[in-house]
């Protein structure tokens, strides 16, 4: 992998994951327009840095919000912040569940497989859509609540369902108050996304060369400085309800996904 790749498939990720399009579904037409040109091994540590540095966007974007979390829960009390991070907790459960119990069955999905992509491109369009006609109301992230955005999470494992266009999607169709549908949908990935940089860590799947530092490092700044903007753009789109456009350019490249991979 060249520097310029990195930095292609930075910027993708960094706008991808934040921005209601799948940032899976992207990264595997990337790679395939890219030619697919590193090995399995140097595409999982490459993807792993990739979304640690949107994680360290979302904390960046999110920072006084984290840092009222952490306050609330050192004081170990009932509070508003120990609920909300609560909440986190619950709605990871779905997730890892799938990822502990489905992992072979859920990494079949990738590698190339841009018919799936294309499909769940059209989903994920679906849903942008209903949540973009729906509502505008106060309510709060509840328990229950927690556990069904979880739900919908897991499910955007698969490579084309956006993770953010599908927990914000469910969030707004259960009534969820627009800002904070966005920025629990931001949060609530975090915990997740350490959580299996750690386990890859102390699995010694990842594997780097000396050779890499440099493409990696500028895979790494492209996705975090491309993640700070989508997740600062991201939550003005929610808040417009400017959804729609999404879901047209979802369903675009959807159906191109699809074209190209009967063609072929």
């Amino acid at each position: 992998m060249d520097v310029l790749e990195a930095i292609v498939l930075g910027i993708v990720q960094g706008l991808t994951e934040f921005l209601p399009v799948s940032s899976s579904g992207h990264l595997e037409l990337a790679k395939v327009i890219l030619g697919n040109s590193y090995a399995a091994d140097q595409s999982l540590t490459f993807t792993v840095v990739l979304h640690f540095a949107t994680a360290l966007s979302t904390i960046f974007v999110f920072k006084e919000e984290v840092v009222e979390i952490f306050k609330g829960l050192l004081q170990f009390k009932w509070n508003a912040e120990f609920k909300f991070s609560l909440k986190i907790i619950i709605s990871m459960f779905p997730a890892v569940i799938f990822g502990l119990f489905f992992e072979k069955e859920l990494e079949s999905l990738f590698g190339g497989k841009i018919l799936l992509v294309g499909f769940m491109l059209l989903v994920t369009a679906l849903l942008l859509l209903l949540a973009d006609k729906a509502k505008n109301t106060k309510k709060e992230v509840s328990y229950l609540y927690a556990i069904l955005i979880g739900i919908s999470q897991a499910i955007a494992i698969i490579p084309g369902i956006s993770r953010s266009g599908a927990t914000i999607s469910t969030s707004v169709l259960l009534g969820i108050d627009r800002t904070r549908a966005a920025k629990f949908s931001f949060l609530m990935v975090v915990p997740l996304i350490f959580g299996k940089i750690g386990k890859d860590i102390l699995s010694g799947d990842l594997n780097l060369q000396s050779s890499e530092i440099i493409p990696i490092l500028a895979g790494f700044l492209a996705a975090f400085t491309s993640g700070l903007l989508a997740c600062k753009w991201m939550i003005l789109i929610v808040k417009k309800s400017k959804l729609s456009y999404f879901s047209i350019y979802c369903g675009i490249i959807g159906s191109i996904a699809i074209g190209y991979a009967l063609l072929n």
